[in-house]
């Protein structure tokens, strides 16, 4: 099963999306964070897109969805993007393919 999860940071209440496990068909979204946004986007990684576009295969090489930034790195799950704060994952929960 695959969900989505929503994380919120307590300092400033900042909040992202963050999806968990794989879609129908193979690929999984990593959350990245941007230094230069101070935001939380997710690529799309693998399955059947990465097989027809290899750039979709790993997320190195990978530009911010918002400000094209390629300082784009794998978001630790904890830290805020926008005030360094600590983020925590709340009780909403759905489901996604």
């Amino acid at each position: 099963m695959a969900w989505k999860r929503t994380y919120i940071c307590e300092q400033c209440g900042y909040k992202a999306e963050v999806y968990e496990g794989k879609g129908l068909f193979g690929q999984h979204i990593t959350p990245m964070t941007c230094p230069e946004c101070h935001t939380i986007q997710n690529i799309v990684v693998g399955g059947v897109i990465g097989d027809v576009a290899p750039s979709y295969s790993t997320e190195t090489g990978r530009l911010c969805l918002r400000c094209g930034s390629d300082k784009i790195r794998v978001w630790n799950l904890y830290t805020c993007p926008r005030c360094a704060g600590e983020m925590r994952v709340t009780d909403e929960k759905e489901f996604w393919t």
